[in-house]
């Protein structure tokens, strides 16, 4: 069906389309601008520092009824795409979780807010045991006292619970291992099944290099196929591989906690790091606990086993030397078990983190029905290290 008269319909449209085209160009008159400092000026800077983002994804600013758009922003730097750059690795973003409470806004010349935390804790995973050697995990916050530099902090945060550790098994893999690798593969997969199911861990095998042959995963076929990368070869490079380990956690994970289970024979002659360099980097700040076991020969073991003692006492972990290997797996089930028995203690510091430098750490408990509690923890932490190494300071 047709309609009638539908050329009279489309003149009749087309005129009305006219006179209103015709109105919309007509211009209006500005509104005068506002004396400075007035309200209406301090409602157009609020606005235009808020913008409201289009359909497109990207950010248009509205101005306020009555007024007239805000300058055109500044020409972009050189080198600068049409989307912001993104924030360093483990910053929080805007209007993320990330921004937690606490933090404050922090204006710059161009009206963008950064968010930064006044204070941020150090977090302290601590093992407790009687004059017995018995593990004591029914204390409560009030049983602690945390001191650093000798001054007592107050306990912000306090835990005990088994969560999620982010984990590097950390394995020699030189010649002398040879006959010894298979009972500590079998011992290191007993580690990670006897821990948290929801544990991140990854393979580090090292001779004179070292090699991340399988990077996080909860996977044990992945972790047993890792494992069994035997070369046995070369020699001992256990700083560098200590390093680089603890940089991966460090990097690569939001896990809180985190350990590095080493396994070695004898001691470092490969390493471009010392053992003093391999200690400060695994004491920034919020690093890695250190468990490790020696199988260690009479030839050069008290240097050896100086340099295990040392990195795990510095972080509040455990050094074994077994005599035979059939102990090793009875030691990484002990480890699992010491790592899912800790109190997690935060504080936040009374000394800035701005004077930086080397802070001691000590934790005493009490409680009634003990005569003597012992708090392994970590013995003490380089300020702001933790967040220079993420690239967020």
């Amino acid at each position: 069906m047709h309609l009638r008269n539908n050329h009279a319909l489309l003149l009749v449209i087309g005129l009305f389309s006219l006179v209103f085209c015709v109105s919309a160009q007509t211009p209006t008159q500005p509104a005068a601008a506002p004396p400075p400092g007035s309200p209406s000026q301090g409602a157009a800077a609020g606005q235009a520092a808020n913008p409201t983002p289009n359909s497109a994804g990207t950010s248009q600013q509205q101005p306020p009824a009555g007024q007239q758009p805000a300058e055109a922003p500044a020409p972009a730097q050189p080198g600068a795409g049409p989307q912001q750059q993104a924030a360093p690795q483990g910053a929080p973003q805007q209007g993320q979780p990330g921004a937690e409470a606490g933090q404050q806004p922090e204006g710059n010349d161009n009206s963008v807010f950064v968010f930064k935390k006044e204070v941020e804790e150090v977090v302290l995973h601590a093992t407790v045991l009687d004059d017995k050697q018995h593990m004591i995990t029914n204390l409560e916050k009030g049983a602690f006292t945390v001191l650093e530099d000798g001054k007592p902090q107050a306990i912000t945060s306090f835990r005990h619970e088994d969560i999620p550790v982010a984990m590097a098994v950390v394995i020699d893999n030189s010649g002398s291992m040879r006959e010894k690798r298979q009972k500590v593969n079998q011992a290191a997969l007993n580690l990670v099944r006897s821990s948290n199911p929801q544990d991140q861990v990854f393979i580090v095998n090292f001779n004179d290099e070292y090699y991340l042959d399988q990077d996080f995963t909860a996977d044990i076929n992945r972790l047993k196929e890792a494992l069994e990368k035997i070369e046995a070869r070369g020699g001992t490079a256990l700083y560098d591989a200590v390093v680089a380990s603890a940089d991966h956690l460090k990097r690569n994970t939001k896990l809180e906690r985190k350990v590095l289970f080493v396994v070695t024979d004898g001691e470092d002659n490969a390493s471009r790091e010392s053992l003093e360099q391999a200690v400060r980097r695994l004491q920034q700040e919020n690093g890695p606990t250190v468990y490790a076991i020696g199988i260690l020969g009479e030839e050069k073991a008290r240097r050896a086993r100086r340099a295990l003692d040392t990195m795990a006492e510095r972080t509040g972990g455990i050094s074994f030397f077994p005599r035979t290997l059939d102990e090793v797996d009875a030691i990484s089930r002990t480890v699992a078990h010491d790592i899912r028995n800790q109190y997690t203690i935060g504080y936040k510091p009374t000394n800035p983190r701005s004077t930086g430098g080397y802070r001691t750490v000590h934790v005493d408990a009490r409680a009634h029905g003990y005569n003597k509690l012992v708090v392994r923890t970590k013995s003490g932490y380089y300020a702001g290290q933790q967040r220079a190494s993420n690239g967020t300071q």
